[in-house]
């Protein structure tokens, strides 16, 4: 299932993002942050945004979540996006579930628009991107520098809801707890990632019956 993050999640959730960080230049931490950092980050993020993670027969297998864009108020409805998946469980559909419930719960909050970056070069996090919906803006170049060489980061956007004139401020992630329609926004990459699998079935079907 897709859930909220809650503060005892905070070592497996560390645990995910750690490779980033010590094996690869995904992100631009040097210093991975142990369960009690992490906690405390899942505690500041969770006053205002969403922090999912998806959970399979009791392991967490990934998360995802918002932050702010920019500080200045006029970027109040933008925010940037970020998923992880454990280096076991790549290509069963964990992140683009998570981002599917993520986006439909930004969007009932009031958020407009999501930005995502990516280290380059990483074919699959592009890939994923792109089948969420994102859009390339642009390319930082040589913008970072890590494991001795300087890095290229690519940036995406995507709509989350139609802009409108006189948006009323985003609502924080903590009013809508209760909520019905949040646990429905939750559910949404769930409800997708099955139906997904049921029509790959039907589809393998028909072709093996066209074969036969």
């Amino acid at each position: 299932m897709i859930r909220l993050a809650v503060e005892s999640d905070s070592a497996a959730i560390a645990r995910i993002y750690s490779p980033a960080v010590t094996d690869h230049a995904t992100s631009f931490e040097v210093v991975a942050p142990d369960k009690e950092e992490m906690a405390q980050r899942i505690r500041k993020i969770s006053r205002q945004f969403p922090w999912l993670v998806r959970e399979v027969d009791g392991t967490i297998l990934g998360y995802a979540y918002a932050s702010a864009h920019r500080d200045r108020l006029a970027y109040q409805w933008s925010v940037d996006v970020c998923a992880y998946v454990d280096q076991n469980a790549h290509r069963r559909g964990t992140g683009r579930a998570l981002y599917t419930s993520l986006f439909a719960v930004l969007a009932l909050q009031g958020y407009r628009n999501a930005y995502a970056g990516v280290t380059l070069p990483n074919p699959a996090s592009e890939g994923l991107h792109r089948a969420v919906g994102f859009t390339q803006v642009g390319v930082y170049h040589r913008v970072g520098y890590k494991l001795g060489a300087w890095h290229d980061v690519a940036w995406f956007e995507r709509d989350l809801a139609e802009r409108i004139f006189d948006p009323p401020p985003p609502r924080a992630i903590t009013s809508l707890l209760g909520d019905p329609a949040l646990a429905e926004a939750i559910t949404l990459g769930e409800l997708q990632t099955a139906t997904e699998k049921i029509t790959d079935a039907r589809s393998e079907e028909h072709r093996s019956q066209s074969r036969g």
